[in-house]
């Protein structure tokens, strides 16, 4: 194993919990490793659970879908994350729960798990270190690991701040956001001025970043470097369920893109086709091959 170059997966697993009742799995970190798992990379996820029937769950579920366990910690004391979700025309609003398994990641014993094994990258997002515990365990991995770094900003009040998410990503190689957490990171009077486009090279050049990759909702995707950039314009959705999850399977499109050296502008239309797939079903993940497989045969 030790001779693959393997994603590292960082963060968060949890249940997003709908109003009916219905509790999907999830967490963007898990989300992005499951999806490079269809896509057949064998990422290493990382993150911790609870020692309850909802920890359970998630462990055989990773097993069915045939994922790593290694680098998943058991929590004796913490209960698996969960996040209520409510959805209003189909957009979500998350209320997530504080002191839940993963906010408890133990890096000694990633460490130890990571032993012998070669990776890429490191993916993780920004809710991972949204507690001191949680921040202080994410730089422990990261400074001893050493690996470029792609970083999905997910800004979920009150679980974050701007001190943190800039220290993030000054370590940082790639960046991903929606055009939300664009404008929330960029200062409005700016961004208004400017635009999206020099907003988005405005934190590049700020953080030394390679690329900044902004997802835009019904109007596409844009992606910008220092002298270039892209857009694509919004993906045909045959039939809206809900847009939960959506960004993360752009950022394991993206992801996967970086390691096949597809191209940045192949890998945004085609990051942008798959997450507009995943808008057609509830949920964030698909536990279905015959997904993974048409986006593969068709990118072949």
């Amino acid at each position: 194993m030790a001779s693959v170059r393997r994603p590292l997966i960082y963060g968060e697993v949890l249940f997003d919990c709908f109003e009916d009742g219905d509790c999907v799995l999830g967490g963007a970190p898990f989300n992005v490793a499951w999806h490079l798992q269809g896509f057949g990379l064998e990422p290493c996820f990382v993150s911790r659970i609870g020692r309850d029937d909802l920890g359970k769950q998630v462990r055989e579920t990773m097993l069915r879908w045939g994922m790593d366990l290694r680098f998943l910690q058991e929590d004796p004391q913490k209960p698996t994350g969960r996040v209520q979700v409510a959805l209003q025309e189909g957009q979500p609003s998350f209320d997530i729960l504080p002191d839940q398994a993963y906010d408890r990641i133990d890096p000694n014993g990633v460490l130890a798990a990571c032993a012998g094994d070669n990776f890429s990258l490191m993916y993780h997002g920004s809710l991972i270190a949204r507690t001191d515990a949680g921040w202080a365990a994410l730089e422990h991995v990261k400074r001893d690991l050493q690996l470029p770094v792609f970083m999905d900003i997910n800004l979920r009040e009150p679980w974050w701040r701007m001190d943190r998410v800039k220290a993030l990503l000054d370590h940082s190689r790639w960046l991903k956001l929606n055009d939300d957490e664009l404008t929330a990171l960029a200062a409005p009077s700016s961004l208004q001025s400017e635009g999206q486009t020099d907003a988005a090279r405005r934190l590049l050049t700020a953080h030394g970043l390679d690329f900044v990759v902004v997802t835009l909702g019904a109007e596409g995707g844009l992606l910008v470097k220092e002298k270039e950039r892209w857009t694509v314009p919004p993906a045909p959705v045959s039939r809206l369920a809900d847009t939960v999850g959506a960004g993360d399977g752009f950022s394991a499109v993206m992801v996967l893109g970086l390691m096949r050296d597809w191209g940045l502008e192949v890998t945004l239309k085609r990051a942008n086709t798959f997450a507009a797939a995943l808008c057609a079903q509830k949920g964030a993940t698909a536990e279905n091959p015959s997904l993974y497989r048409r986006f593969l045969e068709a990118w072949q």
